[in-house]
């Protein structure tokens, strides 16, 4: 008995170092691919930082982590695979590694995510950049980052019900509980969603976006947009306070986006003195001509000079005009030069500008009996 205790003793324990050899070999065999890809994948890398296009670039950082990652896993997947199909082991094993394959293919849904998530945030990073030859981005910041946070977060969901389904959970009852309990929290959330639904029509309709100053003629909003959330946007307003509007007050606001503004108007009216009458034909003459020819002021736009009103002490003529820039304070800049030029015109001529006055006729009364 005890020479036959010792052949079985003997088996098992070049069983474990059968198993243990197989075992190393796989793991060493998942270190050197491991290796092998990290040195193709940096050779790919110089590769694609040559090519003009950024897609390829994407690609490659997007798959670089999980790649790398998911090697190892199935190596060492594998490793176990080898330990739970030995009939020697598998009575010890069972509680450990009977679940192998399933972690395996879990994981494999998982890296697929990871994979397709960062995808999308470079495909983010890519559209919201200028162009290499100057022009605007392809995409507005806010609506690229508002699809990139839905599609990632469906992403998410389907990985892990892929992973539920994998493990063996009743996804059914998963989805039959968020179909009863959908209805419950919209009921109790209808402002959340309002707020939700508001900033995907922020989204899709584009009325303004981060960095426009905007304001509202229906209520004391005016400020540059700082950021549109899903739940409220952040205005920062001229004093510098930050003013936070829930997304559903847009639903019935109107908004006016004067960063989206073509031209700034200069509308403005000049009164002369009655005694100078004569000359406010040619006053207005050379007015007008010096705004055709101003560099500042887009032509293409109307453009009046004219006499508008006899005043209770001056006769008044109109300027208006649109200036080509936009930004606030170049308009203003202009608007200045503009007056003080009309202001020169005006005295090069003999003419002045007529402020209140009153005249008084009094008659002399000549009295009979004096």
């Amino acid at each position: 008995m005890e020479a036959i205790w010792e052949v079985i003793t003997t088996a098992s324990w070049m069983k474990w170092v059968w198993l243990g050899f197989h075992v190393f070999l796989i793991v060493l065999g998942t270190a050197i691919t491991r290796e092998v890809a990290k040195r193709l994948l940096n050779r790919v890398a110089l590769r694609v930082g040559e090519t003009q296009t950024l897609w390829d670039d994407a690609l490659f950082r997007a798959a670089n982590k999980p790649l790398g990652w998911a090697i190892w896993v199935v190596g060492l997947s594998f490793a176990g695979n080898r330990i739970y199909s030995d009939t020697f082991t598998r009575v010890t094993a069972d509680s450990i590694f009977e679940h192998v394959g399933t972690v395996r293919a879990a994981a494999i849904v998982a890296f697929i995510a990871w994979f397709a998530s960062r995808f999308i945030k470079e495909f983010q990073q890519i559209v919201v950049e200028p162009r290499r030859d100057g022009t605007a981005s392809r995409w507005d910041p806010a609506t690229a980052g508002a699809v990139s946070k839905v599609l990632r977060a469906s992403i998410a969901i389907s990985a892990a019900l892929m992973i539920m389904q994998a493990f063996g959970l009743p996804i059914q009852g998963v989805l039959a509980f968020g179909g009863i309990g959908g209805i419950a929290v919209g009921f109790a959330a209808k402002d959340l969603l309002a707020n939700f639904f508001g900033a995907l029509m922020l989204f899709i309709d584009k009325p303004f976006a981060v960095g426009d100053w905007i304001r509202s003629p229906d209520r004391e909003i005016e400020g540059t947009v700082e950021e549109i959330g899903w739940r409220i946007t952040r205005i920062r307003t001229f004093d510098q306070r930050p003013l936070y509007i829930p997304n559903a007050v847009f639903a019935n606001l109107s908004v006016e986006n004067p960063q989206r503004m073509r031209n700034r108007r200069i509308y403005e009216t000049f009164g002369i003195r009655y005694e100078d009458i004569s000359t406010a034909k040619k006053v207005i003459d050379d007015v007008r001509e010096m705004l055709k020819t101003h560099p500042a002021i887009d032509t293409s736009r109307t453009l009046m000079v004219n006499l508008v009103s006899y005043g209770d002490y001056s006769v008044n003529f109109f300027v208006y005009t649109f200036t080509k820039t936009t930004v606030w304070t170049e308009f203003h800049e202009i608007k200045e030069e503009i007056l003080l030029l009309i202001a020169e015109i005006v005295h090069k001529h003999g003419a002045d500008f007529a402020f209140p006055t009153q005249t008084l006729h009094v008659e002399n009364e000549i009295n009979p009996e004096s």
